[in-house]
């Protein structure tokens, strides 16, 4: 098996974030009364219970590597996820700066989750 590494973010609600994470193709493998974790491809997101958390001041926050920024965005907006950059969940979609390809959503739960592009060299 490869190494890797997998994101730990709040979640105020399992199902909330289920049923957000599943809008553009995350499918739950493991959920209990403390622990959820989601995957879609090669992605593995895990989330804890932080029923407390603040999404307007949460500064949780973690990058996910594509191949694609702008097939990733194009499933968040036709999840319905608009740019009121005052809203939770919201996008910025992906621009590139420097050589890098990078867009940002956050979440439901107002986790800050930066969206890198691949380099395809």
């Amino acid at each position: 098996m490869t190494d890797f590494a997998t994101p730990n973010l709040p979640s105020r609600n399992f199902s909330a974030t289920q049923d957000f994470y599943a809008s553009f193709g995350f499918h739950t493998t493991y959920v209990d009364d403390g622990w959820l974790i989601m995957v879609r491809g090669e992605i593995t997101l895990e989330f804890f219970l932080h029923t407390e958390l603040d999404p307007q001041t949460s500064w949780f926050s973690c990058c996910l590597r594509v191949d694609d920024a702008d097939a990733m965005f194009a499933h968040f907006k036709a999840a319905g996820i608009g740019e009121d950059p005052h809203s939770r969940p919201c996008v910025h979609l992906p621009q590139t700066q420097s050589g890098m390809k990078m867009g940002v959503m956050i979440d439901i739960d107002g986790t800050l989750v930066r969206v890198i592009e691949n380099d395809r060299e």
